[in-house]
């Protein structure tokens, strides 16, 4: 009798495809069988997993057929094409993108959060955003001891959540900056903007579209998707989300009102005794979390944890994690973990 699973990868050949898959081997998940899934251009290339040689097969709804669990990560529009044809042939779908997180019948897990959202599944389980899950994940055990009432978040987010041609164009401008060329003209058509500016030596104010509140839609999904995973409607969530010249890994200066008050060794303690959660945490030793730190690490990093000014329950944090591992591919093995360790 065979054992494991047949899992698909849909979108195997983009940076978090990649990494679903790395870790897929890495954390030794029970693959029966891997079919990587992505474009007709991409077909017929092969990846290596687990010592072997794999086809790539172009993405379609037969290529669900027998399959017991597909991560997708290959944009919002193929999931919405894709995943219910998964379902309907068996598979429970993890998805990366952001088109069913805010959809009431299906739940949106952090499996150190929420892991028995997992269990209202209907097919479908939703990967939260990257800038979110890193951010819930640090705190939520302040969330469980004191309480919470207020967020007020800002991102300095890495080009590596815009993709892989991202990556490249941050790379050849600053190598044409070096050099003294002309950075401009190492433009690539990344994202959906109709303006496209500089990153190399730059900071963009704009992480996604623009929406009609003057929020971007990045800003809104953090907000929304905070108070789901949290089942609390009533906390007030602010964010503002920025694009940096960094390749990997998402930082966040995390400003939060608790609902009690509370000692500043405590929540130290009580993050350093958290699963997940790395501590650096003393700015006279200048020991804090850096996205190169981060890097190839699924750990979230916390620390500048330091007790606000003016307001006696006010609490700031420093929280950085690799966006293509917690922030994406390791969070969704880990809910495929959870899925099996569960029976689900």
């Amino acid at each position: 009798m065979d054992v494991g699973y047949r899992v698909a990868v849909v979108g195997a050949t983009g940076a978090v495809g990649q990494q679903m898959l790395k870790f897929l081997e890495e954390r030794e998940f029970p693959v029966r069988e891997i079919i990587p899934l992505s474009s007709a251009r991409s077909a017929g290339n092969q990846i290596t997993f687990m010592g072997k040689q794999v086809e790539i097969q172009e993405a379609k709804p037969e290529s669900f057929t027998g399959v017991d669990i597909a991560l997708f990560s290959a944009g919002g529009n193929i999931s919405k094409q894709l995943a219910p044809e998964a379902v309907k042939r068996g598979a429970v779908v993890i998805d990366n993108t952001s088109a069913y997180r805010m959809d009431t019948n299906v739940p949106l897990v952090v499996p150190e959060v929420n892991p028995d959202a997992i269990r209202r599944h209907n097919g479908i389980i939703a990967n939260p955003n990257c800038s979110t899950i890193q951010m819930v994940a640090a705190l939520k055990p302040l969330v469980d001891k004191y309480g919470l009432e207020r967020i007020i978040v800002s991102t300095y987010q890495a080009v590596s959540g815009a993709g892989m041609e991202a990556m490249q164009e941050l790379e050849a401008q600053s190598e044409a900056w070096v050099r003294g060329d002309d950075v401009q003209a190492q433009y690539l058509p990344v994202g959906k903007a109709e303006k496209h500016y500089q990153m190399a030596f730059n900071v963009i104010p704009q992480v996604d579209m623009g929406q009609e509140n003057n929020f971007t839609f990045e800003e809104m999904k953090m907000i929304q998707e905070t108070k789901k995973i949290l089942e609390d409607e009533s906390i007030r969530v602010a964010a503002t989300c920025v694009r940096v010249p960094v390749m990997r890994g998402h930082s966040e200066s995390v400003y939060v009102e608790l609902k009690s008050d509370y000692d500043l060794a405590e929540v130290r303690s009580l993050l350093q005794q958290t699963d997940g959660i790395i501590v650096q945490d003393n700015i006279i030793e200048q020991e804090y979390p850096m996205p190169l730190d981060a890097t190839d690490r699924t750990e979230v990093f916390v620390g500048r944890l330091r007790r606000d000014l003016d307001y006696p329950r006010g609490l700031h944090l420093w929280v950085v994690s690799d966006n293509l591992l917690k922030g994406a591919a390791t969070n969704s093995i880990q809910i495929a973990e959870t899925l099996v360790s569960q029976g689900l």
